[in-house]
């Protein structure tokens, strides 16, 4: 039985931060399908589109028939330990920190045995879940988990380095006046998260979120304006080394497009909020997270980034606001290149419609503050990169991988000619 993760002691000021180290990263080309699919949460395999076969460990041709038509499925992650060994020694540093080390052989109903990583309650002979999680080097991994839940199960020191769960964790929402922040930070409270910091621009303008957040324990309110340099900087400086998740939920937002501006007012508070509040929270919290990735329990493990599903194709009643969107889905994309090196991880939130005032214009279905905090919340504990929250969300990820070009025509498509 997994032992219960307790609060880590107040840090000792003369000890040494543990340099952040990974496991071994390289993949082949065709391995990188599980990362892929790892990157979501989703456990697949290839399968041959000739014969059927299921195939493990990823290849270019076909074990069965030699057939290079191999497409990545979603499959059955059930199946039962054959094997197991505990390794005690290792010549790569990230894994002789961490020994013993649990491994074993799954067969899965599927029909291949995979090698994978052991939870600490899997028993040899056992039913087994196969999770398909992304390691420190963000590389998809194989982990065997019993099938049926036991206590303290997230506990399992080998499923929390695949994870960024937020329990025991120290997390900056930034931005108090968002209407999903009550729910965010009641959620990862919930969660178990340690203390929840909140950034506030002009403090002294009155907010409904300022009264119902401000007498939660755990919880503290802080300066913190996006478009200040010198405001990001001086938060960072105050708790940047004991911040262990950032939740970048700051956001301006104004319908219309290009032709319904009569100047760039907007659209210059769009990208100063959305795009380069995002650079800069990156520039002043970032080195700090990346120097304490493996801090222990309450080590940095991960940034995340909620934009808009809009992000990947444009709708031109947002036209603007998602072109900013655009942006800081891109430069998360370079953030988590930049911040691989260190493990840190960098998820990206795509959201529909919000069920906020911005967005009243619009029909159902909407993303309620509950429904994106549980997404939120889900996703760090499972170590995501993308999480697709609402209907919307999830409609506009299909069809942009169906044929992204018809997509955009039929988002900006206008109505029947006079």
């Amino acid at each position: 039985m997994t032992t219960p993760l307790q609060p880590p002691p107040r840090k000792n000021p003369q000890k040494r931060t543990r340099s952040p180290m990974r496991p071994p990263e390289s993949r082949s080309r065709a391995a990188l399908g599980l990362t892929a699919a790892a990157a979501e949460g989703r456990f697949a395999l290839q399968v041959c589109e000739d014969c059927g076969t299921v195939q493990y460990p990823p290849r270019d041709a076909c074990q069965g028939c030699l057939s290079s038509e191999l497409k990545w499925r979603d499959i059955s992650p059930a199946g039962k330990l054959l094997a197991e060994t505990t390794v005690r020694a290792s010549t790569k540093l990230y894994f002789r920190e961490r020994m013993p080390w649990r491994m074993g052989s799954v067969q899965l109903d599927a029909g291949p045995v995979v090698l994978c990583h052991l939870h600490g309650d899997c028993e040899r002979g056992g039913n087994v879940t196969i999770l398909n999680r992304l390691d420190a080097s963000g590389q998809g991994v194989l982990l065997a988990v019993p099938a049926e839940r036991t206590e303290h199960m997230e506990d399992d020191p080998h499923l929390r380095a695949l994870s960024a769960d937020p329990k025991h964790r120290r997390i900056l929402v930034t931005d108090l006046r968002n209407p999903n922040t009550p729910a965010l930070v009641k959620t990862l409270l919930n969660a178990g998260a340690a203390t929840v910091f909140i950034g506030e621009s002009e403090n002294w303008r009155p907010h409904a979120n300022q009264e119902e957040l401000s007498g939660l324990d755990n919880v503290s309110v802080l300066p913190l304006d996006v478009t200040d340099t010198a405001s990001v900087q001086k938060l960072a400086g105050e708790i940047g080394g004991k911040t262990d998740i950032l939740i970048n939920n700051a956001r301006f937002m104004r319908p219309g497009g290009v032709l319904e501006r009569g100047d760039t007012a907007f659209a210059r508070e769009e990208m100063d909020v959305n795009y380069l509040g995002l650079m800069r929270l990156a520039q002043a919290f970032g080195p700090g997270m990346c120097a304490r990735t493996n801090d222990g329990v309450n080590s940095a493990v991960a940034w995340v980034n909620i934009l808009s599903v809009h992000a990947l194709s444009n709708t031109p009643d947002y036209g603007c606001f998602t072109a900013s969107n655009a942006a800081a889905y891109s430069l998360s994309q370079s953030l988590r290149g930049e911040f691989r090196a260190s493990g840190l991880r960098v998820m990206t939130v795509f959201t529909g419609p919000t069920d906020d005032d911005w967005y009243q214009p619009l029909p159902p279905p909407k993303v309620t503050p509950n429904a994106l905090a549980r997404a939120v919340v889900s996703g760090l504990q499972q170590g995501l990169e993308d999480v697709w929250c609402g209907d919307v969300a999830a409609e506009i990820r299909d069809r942009w991988r169906r044929d992204p070009k018809v997509l955009e025509r039929e988002l900006t498509q206008a109505g029947e000619g006079a």
